[in-house]
């Protein structure tokens, strides 16, 4: 059956829209889905970037924190040890003010009578705070030797008329030798004093010797030898290791049975 010429051109207009349509619909979402995946995939670089970022922000976080710990944990070691340096300072200056407390033994005339000979003897040192004379043993020996030089006997035997004057007479004494660190090598020094210990302590009973024979009784005095092992500075140079080679005589009262020895605040 043919259609009117009408129906026909009506006809034909209807499919034409359809095909439009069709194909409208079809070109459309492409673009769109396109598009959408190009955003999505931009979005995943992100994401994966922003993870990345996080993940590297977490480890620095992480490693800020652990060198946080490891710096509080210095501080405080900085601060016991501070505590620890503070507590020994106190502890140096109440043992230090003891000391103080403990006026020497020695008369006011005998003390008088040792500052006199400190300027008789620009060499001979004397602390009237404890009593505590120091010699050069340079002065008093030949290098190795424990025999007292004659230059030296008028030194000590005023020492002697201190000490055996008045109240003075009722006090003890200790005398002490000290040496430097040089070791004994010398074979005619050796064969007399093994080391430096027993040169010390034959210069202690040396000295001992000439205040007993200048008259100081011998139950009033004992001797000992610390060798090298007491410097008051460091054997770093020959000066230095001059003022280490000495002899000290401790006046101690008549109830004191030791001098001791304080090497934190002697050194």
């Amino acid at each position: 059956m043919s259609l009117p010429h009408a129906g026909r051109i009506t006809l034909l207009c209807a499919f034409s829209l359809t095909l439009i349509s069709q194909v409208g619909c079809n070109l459309v979402p492409r673009r769109q889905l396109s598009q959408a995946q190009l955003r999505t995939q931009q979005m995943y670089g992100q994401n994966r970037s922003m993870a990345q970022s996080q993940s590297q922000l977490a480890a620095d976080n992480a490693q800020l924190q652990q060198q946080l710990s490891d710096a509080n944990a210095s501080r405080e070691l900085l601060q016991q040890r501070l505590a620890n340096a503070q507590g020994e300072s106190s502890e140096l200056k109440a043992r230090y003010a003891g000391l103080l407390k403990n006026k020497c033994p020695l008369s006011s005339g005998a003390t008088q009578a040792f500052e006199d000979l400190q300027r008789k003897y620009p060499d001979f040192q004397f602390d009237p705070q404890t009593g505590v004379s120091k010699l050069s043993s340079d002065l008093l020996f030949a290098s190795g030797s424990a025999e007292i030089t004659d230059a030296a006997l008028p030194k000590l035997r005023d020492i002697a008329n201190i000490l055996n004057r008045g109240d003075s007479q009722e006090l003890n004494l200790l005398v002490v030798g000290h040496t430097d660190d040089t070791r004994v090598v010398k074979p005619n020094t050796k064969a007399q004093h093994l080391d430096n210990w027993g040169l010390s302590t034959h210069r202690a009973n040396a000295v001992l010797r000439a205040l007993s024979k200048d008259g100081i009784k011998d139950k009033r005095m004992g001797s000992a030898g610390y060798g090298p092992h007491q410097p008051i500075v460091q054997n770093s140079n020959d000066a230095n290791r001059a003022k280490n080679r000495r002899v000290e005589i401790f006046v101690l009262a008549p109830n004191a049975s030791l001098a001791g020895w304080e090497p934190d605040l002697r050194r």
